[in-house]
């Protein structure tokens, strides 16, 4: 519980409100840049910035942050109609790498535990599932695509967050947003 007490105090913190802000509008800016594979499946760098955020907002914080990513996402890059079910998604996605990387010492266990769950959980489950709602297709046929997709990105993605944890703690140790690694 102590988690999630700390992460919603940052929600108070100015310094916190800003680096959302910034963290906010660069999952935006970046979500617009893609490769796609097929209809609804692209292949994005944007888990990067979301790992980041959660590991220092932690996940009261993230979940807020997400939504209103996902939200101006929408406004600015408006792609189809609204769904809420991306919304969650955003959401869920912040949840899983803030459980596992806030205030912990970042591991390859917990980036690639965190990125495993949602790679299955939010995007092949959910993400199949949304697709099956708005596409009118069947949902195994999302399914079977979007778990190939993730199965073959999966251990490139946590390379690169492994590279990007490597590459930022001493910083983000420095400035006190991360836990010192021991």
């Amino acid at each position: 519980m102590n988690l999630w007490k700390s992460s919603a105090e940052k929600l108070h913190q100015t310094k916190y409100l800003a680096l959302m802000a910034a963290m906010i509008a660069l999952k935006t800016v970046l979500s617009m840049y893609y490769i796609p594979v097929s209809e609804n499946l692209r292949v994005s760098i944007s888990f990067l910035i979301v790992a980041l955020e959660a590991s220092i907002v932690g996940p009261a914080a993230g979940i807020v942050s997400g939504a209103v990513t996902d939200l101006v996402s929408f406004v600015l890059f408006p792609d189809g109609a609204f769904f809420f079910g991306y919304t969650i998604t955003a959401m869920l996605g912040e949840l899983i790498y803030a459980l596992f990387l806030y205030q912990k010492k970042i591991t390859w266990q917990r980036l690639f535990l965190s990125k495993l769950l949602n790679n299955y959980l939010v995007n092949v489950l959910l993400g199949s599932l949304w697709s099956a709602i708005l596409y009118s297709k069947g949902y195994y046929w999302y399914l079977a695509r979007s778990a190939v997709k993730n199965t073959i990105l999966l251990p490139f993605e946590v390379l690169a967050l492994a590279a990007l944890f490597k590459l930022l703690l001493p910083v983000l140790q420095k400035r006190g947003w991360i836990m010192k690694q021991s």
